[in-house]
C-alpha cells in the first residue's frame, strides 16, 4: 500500500460506490467485503488504522463462552462460524488456544464440562477440538504457576488467538489489492448533501498536508466504532446518542507468569465478566475490566480500581502474586456498545452489532467483535448496496484469504505474522548491516520491520510502528520508549523527515507511553 499513490485517487472526479468513514474492524472488514465484489470503495481513517477499540482487544477470535451464559445462542453460533472461517482465512494471524478453567468447587467440573461441550457441538466441524475434564495433575502439567491450594481439577476447552492489529493492517492490504483505496491520517470534518438534503459524500482534509477535499459518493457509511455518534451528529445535531460507551483495561507481565502455551479463564467474577489469563508474544495479557464511561476518548486510560480488580483476581489463581512493578505495560480499550434502555450495567449489553439508516441516508453500524467483523460486512454491504442503488453483487469473503496468508506461519519463527510477507522482510534485513537486529534487547522489532511497516503498511509515525505494525508498546511500555528514537530516525529516513520532526515524534511518542505505564 501506498499512500500518496491512494491520495491520488481522490483527484479523478467520479463519485465513489461507498464511501467508509473509520478504519478499525468494521470498516476495513466493509472495505474489503466491498471492493472484493467489485464495487468502487473509498475509507477514510482521521488517524492511523486500529488507532483505537480494535488493536486493544483480549486478543481472542472466540465464540464467547459468556454469551452462552446469556442464552444469547444466536451469538455464539454466528461467532463459532466466523471464527472458524477466520482461522481458514487468515491461519498466519489466528491460531488454537487452549483454555483451562481451574475447578475448586465439586460442582464446576460436571458444570463446566457440561457447558464446554455444549459449546463443541455449537461450533460443529469448524471446532478448533474437542473440551475435556482434567485431573489435578494434568491441570498443573498445563497451567504449573495454577494455585494449588483448593484444586480440585479443571475443564479445558478450545479458542482462537489473534493478533488484532495486525489483522487490521492485512485487511486494509487485502481491501487495496481488491480495488479499495484506503487512508489513513484523513478527518471527515463535515457531510455533503444534495438538494434534496440526501448525503452525497464528505468533506475531508489531510492532516499531513492540510489539503481539504470534496468528495462525492453514492452511500456513505460510518463505521466509526465508539465515536459514531459523533459522525452522525455532522448529519444531524439532535441525534439521539446509540452509544453507552464501555472501557476494558488488560494487564501485560511477563511470560513467567504463565509459561507453556495454554491460558486460564475464570468463569465468574464480581463484576459478571470473566477473566482471561493469556500467553500472547512471549508475554502474559491478563483481562478484561467492564466499567461504563461517560463519552468515548482517544487514549482511554485505566482506574486504579480497575488494575487493583485484575491483580487482585491474579493472585486468587497464580502462585505468583503481581505487583503493580511486574506490570510491562496496561492497555486500554473502549467498546462500542449499543445502548440498551436506562440500565448501567454494561457487562450485561450484547455485543450484537446494529445497522441504522438516517432520514439523508447515512448508513450507521455498531456494536459487534472483532470476531464476527465478516459478517458485519457483509451485512453492511448488503444494506449499503441498496441504499446507494448499486448492482446486487453476492458476498465472496467467506472464502476469501486475508493478505498474508500462509500453510506453515509456525516455520516462520518471530515473523510468523506476517505470513507471506516474511520472506520480504528478511530481504530487507539484509539490505544494511544491523537492520536484522532487535532496537532493543527486551523487543523483538527490527529495522527492517520498521522499513516494511513504511514502505509496504503505510505506517507514518512511531506510535504506528511501536503499538500497531508490532507490538511494542503493549509488550514493554519501557523497552518501546528505549527505542522510540532509533524508529523516528528509520522513518525520517524512508518519508524525508527533518530533525525537527524526529524530536517531535520521539516526545511524542514517550508521552502516550506513559499512560501505559504504572510506574
Amino acid at each position: 500500500m501506498n499512500r500518496d499513490e491512494m491520495l491520488a485517487r481522490l483527484d479523478d472526479g467520479a463519485a465513489w460506490d461507498l464511501l467508509i468513514i473509520g478504519g478499525g474492524a468494521t470498516g476495513l472488514g466493509t472495505a474489503v467485503d466491498a471492493a472484493a465484489r467489485g464495487y468502487r470503495v473509498l475509507l477514510l481513517e482521521r488517524h492511523d488504522f486500529a488507532k483505537g477499540t480494535s488493536s486493544r482487544s483480549t486478543k481472542l477470535v472466540h465464540g464467547g463462552v459468556r454469551y452462552l451464559q446469556q442464552g444469547n445462542i444466536s451469538l455464539v453460533l454466528e461467532a463459532l462460524k466466523e471464527r472458524g472461517l477466520l482461522r481458514r482465512n487468515a491461519p498466519h494471524l489466528v491460531h488454537d488456544l487452549p483454555f483451562v478453567v481451574p475447578n475448586y468447587d465439586w460442582w464446576e467440573a460436571p458444570f463446566y464440562g457440561i457447558g464446554m461441550k455444549v459449546y463443541d457441538l455449537m461450533a460443529g466441524r469448524l471446532g478448533f477440538g474437542p473440551s475435556k475434564i482434567l485431573s489435578k495433575q494434568k491441570t498443573l502439567e498445563r497451567i504449573p504457576t495454577i494455585e494449588t491450594e483448593g484444586l480440585r481439577g479443571g475443564v479445558i476447552y478450545h479458542d482462537g488467538q489473534f493478533d488484532d492489529a495486525r489483522l487490521a493492517i492485512n485487511l486494509a492490504q487485502t481491501a487495496a489489492e481488491h480495488g479499495a483505496a484506503v487512508l489513513n491520517y484523513i478527518n471527515v470534518a463535515g457531510l455533503l448533501k444534495s438538494g434534496d438534503s440526501m448525503i452525497c459524500g464528505v468533506a475531508a482534509e489531510d492532516h499531513e498536508t492540510g489539503r481539504r477535499y470534496e468528495i462525492q459518493a453514492k452511500a456513505v457509511i460510518n463505521a466509526t466504532g465508539p465515536f459514531v455518534d459523533g459522525v452522525r451528529r455532522l448529519d444531524d445535531a439532535e441525534a439521539t446518542p446509540m452509544i453507552a460507551p464501555s472501557q476494558g483495561v488488560h494487564l501485560v507481565l511477563d511470560q513467567s507468569f504463565l509459561p507453556g502455551d495454554s491460558a486460564i479463564m475464570v468463569p465468574h467474577t464480581s463484576d459478571g465478566r470473566v477473566i482471561f489469563m493469556i500467553p500472547w508474544h512471549g508475554r502474559t495479557v491478563v483481562g478484561t475490566t467492564d466499567t461504563p464511561i461517560d463519552k468515548p476518548v482517544e487514549e482511554p486510560r485505566p482506574l486504579e480500581e480497575e488494575i487493583e480488580f485484575l491483580l487482585t483476581y491474579c493472585s486468587r489463581y497464580l502462585t505468583r502474586d503481581p505487583q503493580p512493578e511486574d506490570v510491562l505495560s496496561v492497555f486500554c480499550g473502549i467498546r462500542p456498545l449499543v445502548k440498551a434502555g436506562d440500565g448501567g450495567d454494561t457487562a450485561a449489553l450484547s455485543r450484537d452489532h446494529t445497522i441504522t439508516i438516517s432520514k439523508s441516508g447515512l448508513l450507521t453500524v455498531c456494536g459487534g467483535k472483532w470476531t464476527t467483523y465478516r459478517k458485519m460486512a457483509e451485512d453492511v454491504v448488503d444494506q449499503a448496496a441498496v441504499l446507494a442503488g448499486l448492482d446486487h453483487r453476492a458476498c465472496g469473503t467467506k472464502d476469501l484469504r486475508v493478505h498474508g496468508y500462509h500453510d506453515a506461519p509456525e516455520s516462520l519463527g518471530e515473523l510468523a505474522v506476517y505470513g507471506s510477507d516474511a520472506a520480504s522482510i528478511e530481504a530487507i534485513g539484509k539490505d544494511r548491516p544491523g537492520w536484522a537486529d532487535p532496537l532493543h534487547p527486551d523487543l523483538s522489532i527490527t529495522p527492517a520491520q520498521v522499513i516494511w511497516a513504511v514502505r509496504q503498511e503505510m505506517a507514518r509515525t512511531v506510535e504506528d510502528i511501536l503499538s500497531r505494525r508490532t507490538r511494542s508498546l503493549l509488550l514493554d511500555a519501557k523497552a518501546s520508549v528505549a527505542a522510540a528514537a532509533q524508529t523516528a530516525e528509520l522513518i525520517a529516513g524512508e518519508l524525508g523527515r527533518d530533525d525537527a520532526w524526529k524530536a517531535e515524534q520521539t516526545d511524542a511518542f514517550r508521552s502516550l507511553a506513559a499512560g501505559y505505564q504504572l510506574a
